[in-house]
């Protein structure tokens, strides 16, 4: 994350959906399919939906999106200036290709590698049903991480309760 947030090997856009998969957990097809009704920018915070749950990025990871939301690119054409897409595409009216973006991000990490990776470790901070809830998994596809995680999260009311 470090590396993603204070890089100039990556291009403002490609820096927020980096965030996006290293932080949520988030496939890069459904990074690319948000629309700027999923992300607000204000002088105090930047949210942005994620399943049916609203994160608030903290600094410095709400930077990428704040100077994506002032410039988002891509809009030099006239079917352009007024996407809906937050992360635009070369072709007018359409988001950028995930196996395009993907291509970009492999330079700095394996997209892969680094959502599987975040999905096994937020297993570990919560109940399997909340966090697929919050993040638009399917709550089995949660499960299987925190079992590959060994996260159960039975596990952690039960050391909750000898601790309290």
């Amino acid at each position: 994350v470090e590396r993603v947030v204070h890089t100039d090997e990556l291009s403002v856009r490609d820096r927020a959906a980096a965030i996006l998969v290293l932080v949520f957990g988030q496939h890069i097809e459904d990074v690319i399919q948000l629309t700027w009704d999923d992300v607000t920018a204000t002088d105090d915070v930047v949210t942005i939906r994620l399943g049916k749950t609203e994160f608030a990025l903290p600094s410095p990871l709400d930077e990428p999106m704040r100077q994506l939301a002032a410039a988002p690119g891509n809009d030099l054409t006239a079917s352009h200036p007024n996407s809906k897409w937050v992360f635009r595409g070369y072709s007018p009216g359409r988001h950028i290709h995930g196996s395009s973006l993907r291509s970009r991000l492999k330079s700095v990490f394996s997209t892969r590698a680094a959502r599987l990776g975040t999905l096994h470790e937020l297993t570990k901070l919560g109940p399997v049903p909340i966090i697929a809830d919050a993040l638009g998994y399917h709550p089995s596809t949660i499960e299987r991480h925190a079992i590959g995680s060994a996260a159960v999260y039975s596990r952690y009311i039960a050391a909750k309760h000898e601790v309290g």
